[in-house]
Protein backbone atom coordinates (compact mmCIF):
# COMPACT_ATOMS: atom_id res chain seq x y z
CA UNK A 1 0.00 0.00 0.00
CA UNK A 2 1.76 3.18 -0.91
CA UNK A 3 1.33 5.80 1.41
CA UNK A 4 0.87 9.40 -0.26
CA UNK A 5 2.94 12.23 1.93
CA UNK A 6 4.95 14.58 1.10
CA UNK A 7 8.57 16.15 2.26
CA UNK A 8 7.54 18.80 4.86
CA UNK A 9 7.23 18.66 8.84
CA UNK A 10 3.70 18.25 8.62
CA UNK A 11 3.14 15.45 6.44
CA UNK A 12 5.90 13.97 8.71
CA UNK A 13 4.54 14.43 11.88
CA UNK A 14 0.86 12.90 10.40
CA UNK A 15 2.65 10.21 9.93
CA UNK A 16 4.25 9.75 12.83
CA UNK A 17 1.35 9.94 14.74
CA UNK A 18 -0.68 7.12 12.39
CA UNK A 19 2.41 4.91 13.09
CA UNK A 20 2.65 5.61 16.71
CA UNK A 21 -1.40 4.74 16.81
CA UNK A 22 -1.09 1.37 15.18
CA UNK A 23 1.88 0.63 16.90
CA UNK A 24 0.06 1.01 20.21
CA UNK A 25 -3.43 -0.86 19.16
CA UNK A 26 -1.20 -3.67 17.33
CA UNK A 27 -0.95 -5.80 20.64
CA UNK A 28 -4.92 -5.28 21.75
CA UNK A 29 -5.22 -6.68 18.08
CA UNK A 30 -3.40 -9.56 18.06
CA UNK A 31 -4.55 -10.79 21.66
CA UNK A 32 -7.97 -10.62 20.36
CA UNK A 33 -6.92 -12.90 17.52
CA UNK A 34 -5.68 -15.39 20.05
CA UNK A 35 -8.73 -15.27 21.79
CA UNK A 36 -11.02 -15.25 18.32
CA UNK A 37 -8.73 -18.83 17.14
CA UNK A 38 -9.07 -20.15 20.79
CA UNK A 39 -13.13 -20.02 20.57
CA UNK A 40 -13.46 -21.10 17.12
CA UNK A 41 -11.51 -23.83 17.96
CA UNK A 42 -14.04 -24.72 21.47
CA UNK A 43 -16.80 -23.86 18.95
CA UNK A 44 -15.36 -26.50 16.83
CA UNK A 45 -14.94 -29.09 19.94
CA UNK A 46 -18.86 -27.71 21.36
CA UNK A 47 -20.54 -28.47 17.43
CA UNK A 48 -18.49 -31.96 17.01
CA UNK A 49 -19.62 -32.72 20.44
CA UNK A 50 -23.17 -32.46 19.59
CA UNK A 51 -23.46 -33.41 16.30
CA UNK A 52 -22.02 -36.66 17.91
CA UNK A 53 -24.71 -36.64 20.76
CA UNK A 54 -27.82 -35.86 18.16
CA UNK A 55 -25.95 -38.49 16.18
CA UNK A 56 -26.33 -41.04 19.06
CA UNK A 57 -29.70 -39.84 20.17
CA UNK A 58 -30.69 -40.79 16.88
CA UNK A 59 -29.41 -43.84 16.50
CA UNK A 60 -31.15 -44.73 20.18
CA UNK A 61 -34.84 -43.88 19.32
CA UNK A 62 -34.25 -46.22 15.89
CA UNK A 63 -34.56 -49.18 17.61
CA UNK A 64 -38.47 -47.99 18.92
CA UNK A 65 -38.82 -47.19 14.80
CA UNK A 66 -42.31 -49.44 14.92
CA UNK A 67 -43.54 -47.76 17.54
CA UNK A 68 -43.05 -44.39 16.09
CA UNK A 69 -45.22 -44.87 13.42
CA UNK A 70 -48.23 -45.16 15.87
CA UNK A 71 -47.00 -41.12 17.24
CA UNK A 72 -49.28 -38.74 16.47
CA UNK A 73 -46.78 -36.20 14.96
CA UNK A 74 -49.11 -33.19 15.57
CA UNK A 75 -49.06 -33.57 19.32
CA UNK A 76 -45.78 -32.05 19.43
CA UNK A 77 -44.34 -28.52 17.87
CA UNK A 78 -41.92 -25.97 18.49
CA UNK A 79 -43.95 -22.54 19.26
CA UNK A 80 -40.78 -20.10 19.99
CA UNK A 81 -37.03 -20.49 20.35
CA UNK A 82 -35.93 -17.73 22.26
CA UNK A 83 -32.10 -16.62 21.53
CA UNK A 84 -29.73 -14.69 23.54
CA UNK A 85 -26.85 -12.59 22.13
CA UNK A 86 -23.49 -13.30 23.84
CA UNK A 87 -19.83 -11.20 23.09
CA UNK A 88 -17.36 -13.67 22.74
CA UNK A 89 -14.06 -12.40 22.15
CA UNK A 90 -16.35 -8.91 21.64
CA UNK A 91 -18.08 -10.30 18.72
CA UNK A 92 -22.06 -10.71 19.05
CA UNK A 93 -22.85 -14.53 18.98
CA UNK A 94 -26.38 -16.04 19.09
CA UNK A 95 -26.96 -18.75 22.26
CA UNK A 96 -30.17 -20.41 22.63
CA UNK A 97 -31.78 -19.68 25.96
CA UNK A 98 -35.06 -21.25 25.92
CA UNK A 99 -36.93 -23.72 23.33
CA UNK A 100 -40.47 -23.69 23.95
CA UNK A 101 -42.79 -26.13 22.75
CA UNK A 102 -46.78 -26.44 22.28
CA UNK A 103 -47.92 -30.04 22.96
CA UNK A 104 -51.83 -30.74 21.80
CA UNK A 105 -53.87 -32.95 24.81
CA UNK A 106 -54.47 -36.40 24.30
CA UNK A 107 -56.40 -38.66 26.04
CA UNK A 108 -53.96 -40.94 28.08
CA UNK A 109 -56.42 -44.03 28.42
CA UNK A 110 -56.88 -44.28 24.64
CA UNK A 111 -53.05 -43.14 23.85
CA UNK A 112 -50.20 -46.00 24.16
CA UNK A 113 -48.11 -45.69 27.59
CA UNK A 114 -45.07 -44.49 26.09
CA UNK A 115 -46.21 -41.49 24.15
CA UNK A 116 -45.34 -39.41 27.83
CA UNK A 117 -42.29 -40.77 27.53
CA UNK A 118 -41.95 -40.44 23.65
CA UNK A 119 -43.18 -36.99 23.81
CA UNK A 120 -39.75 -36.27 26.46
CA UNK A 121 -37.59 -37.78 23.95
CA UNK A 122 -38.91 -35.54 21.35
CA UNK A 123 -38.50 -32.51 23.07
CA UNK A 124 -34.59 -33.74 23.74
CA UNK A 125 -34.16 -34.39 20.16
CA UNK A 126 -35.27 -31.03 18.60
CA UNK A 127 -33.14 -29.30 21.47
CA UNK A 128 -30.42 -31.08 20.46
CA UNK A 129 -30.94 -30.48 16.98
CA UNK A 130 -31.46 -26.76 17.31
CA UNK A 131 -28.29 -26.21 19.82
CA UNK A 132 -25.91 -28.19 16.71
CA UNK A 133 -27.69 -25.69 14.06
CA UNK A 134 -27.11 -22.80 16.48
CA UNK A 135 -24.10 -23.54 17.27
CA UNK A 136 -23.49 -24.21 13.59
CA UNK A 137 -24.08 -20.56 13.10
CA UNK A 138 -22.16 -19.16 16.01
CA UNK A 139 -18.59 -20.71 14.58
CA UNK A 140 -19.47 -19.20 11.47
CA UNK A 141 -19.84 -15.94 13.23
CA UNK A 142 -16.72 -16.45 15.24
CA UNK A 143 -14.49 -17.42 12.14
CA UNK A 144 -15.51 -14.79 9.90
CA UNK A 145 -14.44 -12.26 12.68
CA UNK A 146 -11.45 -14.51 13.35
CA UNK A 147 -10.55 -14.43 9.86
CA UNK A 148 -11.33 -10.32 9.75
CA UNK A 149 -8.95 -9.65 12.66
CA UNK A 150 -6.42 -11.60 10.87
CA UNK A 151 -6.45 -9.35 7.90
CA UNK A 152 -6.44 -6.34 10.39
CA UNK A 153 -2.90 -7.99 12.22
CA UNK A 154 -1.37 -8.47 8.35
CA UNK A 155 -2.61 -5.29 7.46
CA UNK A 156 -0.88 -3.39 10.16
CA UNK A 157 2.15 -5.78 10.32
CA UNK A 158 3.04 -6.49 7.01
CA UNK A 159 1.64 -3.48 4.96
CA UNK A 160 0.90 -0.40 7.25
CA UNK A 161 3.51 -0.21 9.87
CA UNK A 162 6.44 -0.79 7.53
CA UNK A 163 4.87 1.68 5.12
CA UNK A 164 4.71 4.74 7.37
CA UNK A 165 8.11 3.88 8.98
CA UNK A 166 9.55 3.98 5.13
CA UNK A 167 7.91 7.14 4.70
CA UNK A 168 8.87 8.78 7.61
CA UNK A 169 12.50 7.65 6.88
CA UNK A 170 11.93 8.93 3.56
CA UNK A 171 11.35 12.90 4.91
CA UNK A 172 13.79 12.44 7.20
CA UNK A 173 16.30 11.94 4.72
CA UNK A 174 14.77 14.20 2.70
CA UNK A 175 14.89 16.79 5.36
CA UNK A 176 18.55 16.44 6.33
CA UNK A 177 20.22 16.43 2.69
CA UNK A 178 17.66 19.86 3.03
CA UNK A 179 19.40 21.10 5.94
CA UNK A 180 23.30 19.99 4.87
CA UNK A 181 22.36 21.38 1.19
CA UNK A 182 21.05 24.80 2.65
CA UNK A 183 24.38 24.96 5.60
CA UNK A 184 26.96 23.96 2.84
CA UNK A 185 24.81 26.72 0.15
CA UNK A 186 25.74 29.25 3.54
CA UNK A 187 29.12 28.41 4.22
CA UNK A 188 30.08 28.99 0.17
CA UNK A 189 28.24 32.06 0.55
CA UNK A 190 30.32 33.28 3.44
CA UNK A 191 33.23 31.94 2.06
CA UNK A 192 32.89 34.08 -1.20
CA UNK A 193 31.70 37.01 0.99
CA UNK A 194 35.22 36.82 3.15
CA UNK A 195 37.30 36.16 -0.23
CA UNK A 196 35.27 39.63 -1.62
CA UNK A 197 36.32 41.46 1.49
CA UNK A 198 39.96 40.29 1.30
CA UNK A 199 40.16 41.42 -2.32
CA UNK A 200 38.30 44.33 -1.13
CA UNK A 201 40.77 45.61 1.40
CA UNK A 202 43.57 44.64 -0.73
CA UNK A 203 42.70 47.16 -3.25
Amino acid sequence: MAIAFQYNKTSLQGLEKQLKMRQRSLPTIKSKESALRLEVKRAKEEENALAQKLEDSIRRYEGMHALWNEFDASLLRVKDVNLVTKKIAGTPVPQIEEVLFECQPYNMFNAPKWYADGIAMLKDLVKIGLEHDVCVLRLGQLEYARKKITQKVNLFEKVQIPGYEDAIRKIKRYMEDEENLSKSSQKIVKTRQSAQKEQEEAL
